[in-house]
């Protein structure tokens, strides 16, 4: 591979990484486990597992990433997931 297909190739993916965004799911009192992990199976489409860790990531550390994608998909998402009472934002 030539330098200048490698730098092009570095380019694309630097773009289509600036393109994404993230639903980032932050930490409450009010909401338990099982709630949270079924909302996200629902919502995000987790496996049980990768719910139930995210769940556990933002309880330990007040904030998760549970999504990453283009903002058209993840805006329905983050409205669920804020109808459902959770607190989640865009980022």
């Amino acid at each position: 591979m030539s330098t200048k297909e490698k730098v092009s190739e570095e380019l694309l993916l630097e773009e289509e990484t600036a393109n994404q965004n993230e639903i980032v799911l932050f930490n409450d009192e009010v909401n338990t486990f099982d709630h949270v992990i079924e909302t996200l199976i629902s919502v995000c489409e987790h496996t049980p597992e990768q719910a139930e860790q995210c769940s556990l990531i933002v309880h330990y550390n007040g904030k998760c990433t549970v999504k990453t994608g283009e903002y058209k998909d993840l805006e329905p998402r983050c409205t669920l997931l804020l109808q459902a009472g959770l607190s989640a934002e865009i980022v």
